[in-house]
This record gives structure tokens, sequence and C-alpha cells, in this order.
């Protein structure tokens, strides 16, 4: 969501009495948890019309309405502007007057737009408000499927020359190459598919004769149209100059984050560069809220699973935590827990590597392992923040565990997350840390173990057999297999032709009671954990994720790759 966008629009409506102050504050409640923009929930409740909207923000804000729908565009005001940006920005261009060229937005509160069309244009640029409607069906008129992909973008830069080699370029001419039109369009394109098909990770790989842009998708990796390996350099600078990193030195990895628009909405993407032979990799986490729900009854966890985790991390102390592999979710669902109880008689601080997404009324503290800022060290300074609850990004060692069991203990509720395979795993690798067994037993309230599988898409979902190999390699019982249906995606344009659309999570949720407790303080290993678990009603990951099989949800393929440790 864009926030600081958003919260301008939202003191403007409150400051000019154009809505109930309760209106508002519901409005723009709905737009931080769902990611939408403020601006669209206000329209889509009929708050006011977009005609109203448009009015209010030109008179506010001193700037001309354009009716593009009964507005005559000469045709050379059209080629001053590429299809792929008008498209990329959702923008469109009306006239040129005395060189200064008028352009048509929906969002008027976008300045890095303005400074980005203003450099790559080479023009003086002004904007006027229409109809975000207007803006898409002229764009559609006038520029048609014109730069709509990125391979028409590529072979128009096959011919653009740059230097490769980074030894043979000074660091102004390094400034010059990133500063090339030609170079900015390409990025932001790039960018902005790899937003728009909802990818978790943007990956620009160097090698020795080609250079790969791969993003992915659900958890699954796809390759982009290859640009011209001589572009390399000039990309990876280019991404290191938006993420303000030093962009001569490429001996050492480096961090940094970018924020851009995309569709009138910001995006974080955390940035990380690494060395390799044959120049630098960098990865970009995207952080869009708006394809990331932090609600905890959207995270596709049974209602058991729900009302037992609602009723731990209201209690006024203990310890919950989610496990997983990397990817899993741990991070998301931590989130949603928070969301849940931010209240304003509480107070909320977290200790993240990185922060990932901020969320309005709780204290977020990044950590600096190059500056000493550990995990453990935040967590005493944080106690003399007088918190009531408190997330731990990771517990990572012994002296993280033991200061988050000291928290719990002082009477403050403890979330935090464990690499483990399982929820039964987490206990034993608390106590194979050097965490004395009646600590744990002390504070440990629950263990929550996730994975993401693959939803099915709903467009193209359609009821299959599944192979007698996957059947066995499951040990699903024949007799079931008659009483039910199962479903998978055909493949279509909606999900790519892949078959699949979104994810959620399968869960098992381990609650300590009094015969988990004497099974730790036995120091049993997590196996027989796990079985005693299983006889209280411990519903496994698999038994979790083949309940969504048979739902509809997701296919057996999806849960046996991503629990077949089960």
């Amino acid at each position: 969501m864009s926030v600081n966008k958003d919260i301008f629009l939202k003191k403007m409506l409150i400051n000019n009495n154009i809505l109930s102050k309760i209106d508002i504050e519901d409005a723009y409640a709905e737009a931080e948890s769902s990611g939408k923009r403020f601006r669209d929930v206000i329209l889509q409740r009929g708050l006011l019309t977009e005609e109203q909207l448009i009015s209010l923000l030109s008179k506010l804000l001193g700037i001309n309405i354009v009716d593009l729908k009964n507005t005559q565009i000469d045709e050379n005001v059209i080629q001053r502007i590429s299809g792929s940006m008008v498209k990329m920005y959702n923008i469109f261009p009306v006239n040129l007057e005395h060189d200064t060229l008028k352009i048509a937005v929906a969002d008027p509160f976008d300045s890095n737009l303005l400074d980005d069309l203003r450099f790559i244009l080479e023009t003086p640029v002004e904007i006027c408000i229409a109809r975000e409607k207007d803006i898409e069906e002229a764009i559609d008129k006038y520029y048609g499927k014109e730069g709509t992909d990125l391979e028409t973008l590529m072979k128009e830069l096959q011919t653009f020359s740059t230097k490769e080699d980074l030894e043979d370029v000074d660091i102004h001419e390094i400034e010059e190459m990133v500063n090339d039109a030609p170079v900015v369009r390409l990025l932001n394109l790039v960018l902005i598919q790899a937003i728009k098909d909802t990818a978790s990770d943007i990956h620009f790989e160097p090698f020795e004769k080609e250079f790969k842009i791969r993003y992915r998708v659900d958890g699954v990796l796809y390759e982009m149209v290859p640009p011209p390996k001589h572009l390399s350099l000039a990309i990876i600078s280019r991404i290191k100059v938006m993420a303000r990193m030093n962009i001569a030195e490429r001996r050492l990895p480096q961090d940094g984050r970018i924020s851009i628009n995309v569709e009138g909405r910001i995006v974080d993407l955390r940035v990380s560069t690494l060395p390799t032979a044959f120049g630098e990799s960098v990865v970009l986490r995207v952080l869009d809220r708006s394809t990331v729900s932090l609600d905890l009854h959207q995270l596709g966890m049974s209602k058991d699973i729900l009302k037992a985790i609602e009723d731990i991390i209201v209690k006024p102390n203990g310890i919950f935590i989610s496990t997983g592999p990397t990817g899993a979710g741990k991070t998301t669902t931590l989130y949603s827990c928070l969301k849940w109880i931010n209240t304003i008689d509480s107070k909320i601080i977290t200790t993240e590597d990185p922060v990932e997404y901020d969320i309005e009324g709780i204290i977020q503290v990044p950590i600096n392992e190059r500056i000493g800022l550990t995990f453990a060290r935040c967590l005493r300074s944080i106690l003399r923040q007088d918190p009531d609850r408190i997330m731990v990004g990771e517990i990572r060692d012994v002296e993280t565990a033991r200061m988050a069991i000291q928290s719990s203990l002082t009477g403050h509720l403890v979330l935090s997350t464990l690499h483990t395979n399982d929820s039964s795993g987490a206990l034993t690798r608390m106590v194979d840390m050097g965490v004395e067994p009646f600590l744990i037993c002390s504070t440990v309230e629950a263990i929550l173990a996730q994975r993401l599988v693959r939803k099915i898409c709903a467009d193209c979902k359609q009821e299959v057999e599944p192979s007698s190999e996957m059947i066995d390699l499951m040990k699903i019982d024949k007799k079931i297999i008659k009483q039910r249906k199962f479903f998978a995606g055909a493949g279509c344009e909606k999900c790519g032709g892949i078959g699949y659309r979104g994810r959620t999570g399968i869960y098992e949720l381990l609650v300590v009671d009094e015969e988990i407790r004497r099974l730790i303080m036995e120091k049993s290993t997590a196996k027989m954990i796990k079985n005693a678990a299983k006889n209280r009603g411990l519903t496994t990951l698999l038994e979790d994720g083949l309940n969504k099989v048979f739902a509809g949800i997701t296919t057996v393929e999806e849960v046996a790759r991503c629990s077949m440790e089960e």
C-alpha cells in the first residue's frame, strides 16, 4: 500500500470535512489490511464517486481536469512517449505547449512518477487529472498493442551499446550508463511485469555468455526474455543506484531497498547483491502488501487451528513459535497474529532482519549485526521499553532463545520463528541449542509448523484421476479414493498455462500440554513427542494437506512436494 500518499489523502479528507471521520478511518483500515489503494476503497464503498474525488483533488491541489473522451490528441504528441511507457505508468499524453508535455494521470500524488517522466523524456512535464478508465481506453485507442511486451523492447535494445567490463569503466561512465533512457525503460518494464505477475523474487544472473532474468511466482522460478549480455553491467548498476548502494563496489555483498510505483500503489523491493565469477548477482525480494494477506482468517488454517492460535496469542505471557523452511510463510503468519492483537491498550515491539512490512501502531526495529545489533542485544533494550507483546524475527542461537524465555517469564507474550521441519522438532532443537528443558516447559505455549502449497486455478479447474504412483507414495487409503473427487488445473490464460494460481498454507499445530511437558523434561526424541501429540489429536502437515486436496483447493502432487518428510 502507498502509505505516504494514502495518509496525505486521508488528512486532506479529514481537514476539509469531506467525509465523516468514522467512514474515513474504516476505509483506511481496510486499505491497510488489504493492500488496496485508499482511493479505491473510498470509491468501492460509494463514499465518493470518481467524478467527485477528481473534482475535489483538482480544487485542493490546483490541478486541471481533462476529459479524455472528448479531447482530440495530436499524433505528434502521441509520438513523444512510447506505448510501453504509458502502459507501464498508466498515464496519457494530452498536448504539447511551449515544450512542456501535458500528461493525464489518475493519481496526482505520485511525485516520483513526475521526476521519472521528466528524466526519461528529457522535457518539462505538467500533470492533469483524468478518470482512470478514460486513461486506459485512450491508451487502447491510440497505442493498441504497441510496446506491451519485453520481447519488443529487447529487440530495440539489441543495438544499444554500452561497456560490459567494470574494470574498463570509471565511475563517471557508470553514472552516465545507468541514466540512459533505454536502460531505465527496460528495468522498469521488467520490475513492473514481474510485480503484475505476483512474483515474490526477481533474479538478475550474469553468466559467461548470457545474462538471465528470472522471477519466482508461487514458489516456482520462471525465466523472462533474456536481455542482451552487454547490458548486464548497466542494468545491475542501475538497480544499485536505485537502492542507494555503492556502484563502484562489486567485491563485497551489499543490501538495499527500492520503492517503486505500480498502478498507483507503492511496492517495496529488498535488494541483495552477491559477487560472482561473471559479475554481480542481484536478487530483489518483492514486498507487495496487495498480494499478501495479513489477515489471520485468510491464511488457509482450519477452524480448530485458527481458534487455538487466537486463544494463545491473547495470553499475557508465553512463547508462540512458527517453524518451517525459508519461504514457508512464517513471517506472514506472525504479522497476521500481530495485526489480530494490535489494540490501543497493548504495546507491541518487533525486532526483525529486516523489517518487511510496516504495520501502523507497532514499533519495528531492524537488526544490524554489522554494528553488533543482534536479536539478543535488541531484546534486552526492548524489555526496557515497557512492551506487552514482542516479536523476535528468528531464534538463531541459545542467547536469543534464553532472552525470549526471560521475556516470557517477566510477563510478556513472545512470538518468533525457528527453522525446523515440523512442530515437535522445534522443541528438541531448543534443547539441542542448550536451553534447559524446564524453561521450555515453563514458557512455550505452542509451535506451528507450516508450508505453502499452490492452489488450483479456479478458471481451469477440472476433475482428474490421481496417478496410482502418487497414491502409493502418499499412502492414501484406496477406500477413501472411491469416496473423494480429485482436481487439477488444465492450464489457461489466467494462470499462464500452469494450472495453479496463488498459494495457501498447510499447518500443524502442537499445543504444549502436560503430557508434552513431561516428554520434554525426559528429553524425549522429536518422533516420540510427535507420536504422543498425534495420539492426542494433532493434525500433521500431511493430513492437513490431504484435507485441502479433498476440498479441491490443491493437488496431491503439491502436498507431496511440500510434506514428503512426513
